[in-house]
């Protein structure tokens, strides 16, 4: 289980009721604390935060709910964390103390800057992810964007604009909805939930900014329980993650972005009892995930994406990993969709403990599925 503050639900309860919506009721079938609504600081199920989204976006018959909700966040919902972003010198230093306390407001929560994926010189991508190998629902993406979005031009003011959006998922309300809210392009079914921004923008200085409070508010911060050593297994993770369809995933190309021999590299892992094969085999394994079930894209195409010589490739693996071949887990992604939007009861702990897809409290029926029970509906903040 990744736990969230319920912050992440700021004003969910006022976006809901304001369309005629029972935000109890919707937590509820989600499995939601009702109190989660009403407090910043409860931890609870990222995947019910994601899943009263959904619920409450199809009960109300409102597929922009998440972009309504994020409309109305404000950055003072991350408390100590807004305090210091608030007064970073840069939007550089910003977005480093975003990267690196991030876990505070999510276990499983990131932000980061990266590489354009488009290749466009002096662009970078804000990258948020809910989370590795974990699948994200929409609206709880398009909240969490927007309110990234609503930050960023909190912080530099009124000449920002970004060159797209880009969203892991097809467009659940209409694309003008989108444009609209983000005020520029938006595409949709990407690899990852970027915001492309100009590169110079990070050396932007923040106005007003108190470094005073700024240390006041990381020594609050740095308080908290550090997340585990194990830098050596995200950045390898991280740097096949983006080199993956650009065919830069062999040992030496890894290691020496990370400046390190190769035999260096292996006994690193080594010592956190990983491989590099194993971590390449996991990475291959979450982004076939997403294309198969977040995208249509045609199976020869993933193939290529993944690294693999050809489509039987990928199918071998798939029943590697989950069981069946990649039809089948893209079918089970679209049962697992349809559940959701029908807004029926359904507890997530009892799914997992059971091995089974969710299933509705209407059939009690267990679909046995293709072995996805234990990344089940997952989670955006």
């Amino acid at each position: 289980m990744s736990l969230v503050r319920s912050a992440a639900l700021q004003n969910f309860r006022r976006c809901v009721e304001a369309l005629g919506g029972d935000a109890t009721h919707y937590a509820r079938l989600a499995d939601l604390p009702a109190g989660a609504l009403d407090s910043d600081d409860l931890l609870v199920d990222d995947r019910s935060v994601a899943a009263v989204l959904e619920i409450a976006a199809a009960k109300l018959g409102r597929p922009d709910l998440g972009l309504r909700v994020g409309a109305t966040q404000e950055l003072g919902m991350l408390g100590a964390l807004a305090i210091a972003i608030r007064n970073s010198p840069s939007v550089a230093d910003a977005l480093e103390c975003i990267s690196r306390y991030m876990f505070v407001h999510g276990s499983e929560l990131s932000l980061s800057v990266v590489a354009d994926p488009d290749r466009v010189p002096r662009v970078v991508a804000l990258r948020y992810s809910c989370g590795e190998g974990r699948e994200p629902l929409p609206q709880a993406v398009d909240m969490t964007m927007l309110f990234i979005h609503r930050m960023t031009a909190f912080l530099v003011g009124d000449h920002y604009t970004p060159h797209t959006v880009d969203l892991p998922h097809r467009p659940m309300a209409p694309a003008g909805a989108y444009a609209e809210a983000f005020g520029t392009q938006v595409r949709f079914a990407r690899a990852h939930a970027d915001l492309r921004v100009p590169a110079d923008l990070l050396a932007q200085p923040l106005v007003n900014a108190d470094g005073a409070l700024r240390r006041q508010a990381l020594r609050f911060l740095s308080g908290r329980p550090e997340q585990p050593d194990s830098w050596v297994v995200d950045r390898v993770r991280a740097v096949l993650d983006k080199s993956l369809d650009m065919g830069g995933t062999g040992l030496p190309q890894v290691a020496r972005v990370l400046s390190l021999h190769p035999r260096t590299l292996q006994r690193k892992l080594a010592a956190q009892g990983r491989t590099f094969a194993l971590i390449l085999d996991d990475v291959r394994r979450d982004r076939a995930r997403h294309y198969l079930t977040a995208t249509d894209m045609p199976m020869a195409q993933i193939s290529g994406l993944l690294g693999f010589s050809d489509q039987a490739v990928l199918s071998r693996c798939a029943r590697r990993w989950w069981g069946c071949p990649p039809t089948g887990v893209r079918r089970e992604a679209e049962k697992r969709r349809t559940l959701l939007a029908s807004g029926e009861t359904f507890r997530w702990a009892d799914a997992a403990e059971r091995g089974t897809s969710v299933t509705g409290r209407a059939t009690g029926r267990e679909n046995p599925g293709c072995g996805l029970s234990q990344r089940i509906g997952p989670a955006g903040m």
